[in-house]
């Protein structure tokens, strides 16, 4: 099992480039789609804190396919905002 400091890392660091991406894109592009740029990043912070909660209120049993489906629960929803983000430039 990783540690729960390298759990957190990886989940900041993920949501920290969508969030970049989204900056990157209201830079680019000031006039289109700034409200629906901004709608993805409040997505992703509720996302971050979400898992953030679900890491620190780890089970004595399981721990590991706890920790399996927070990982899982992760890549899937950061990849649904990148398919947003990229949705945003057509």
């Amino acid at each position: 099992m990783a540690s729960l400091r390298i759990v957190k890392k990886d989940i900041d660091f993920l949501i920290s480039e969508v969030i970049s991406d989204c900056w990157v894109f209201m830079y680019i592009n000031p006039d289109k789609k700034t409200d629906d740029a901004v709608a993805v990043i409040n997505d992703a912070v509720a996302l971050r804190n979400e898992l953030y909660n679900r890491v620190n209120q780890r089970p004595a049993e399981n721990a590991k396919k706890h920790f399996k489906a927070i990982n899982m629960d992760l890549l899937k929803g950061v990849d649904e905002l990148f398919v947003r983000v990229s949705n945003l430039t057509k």
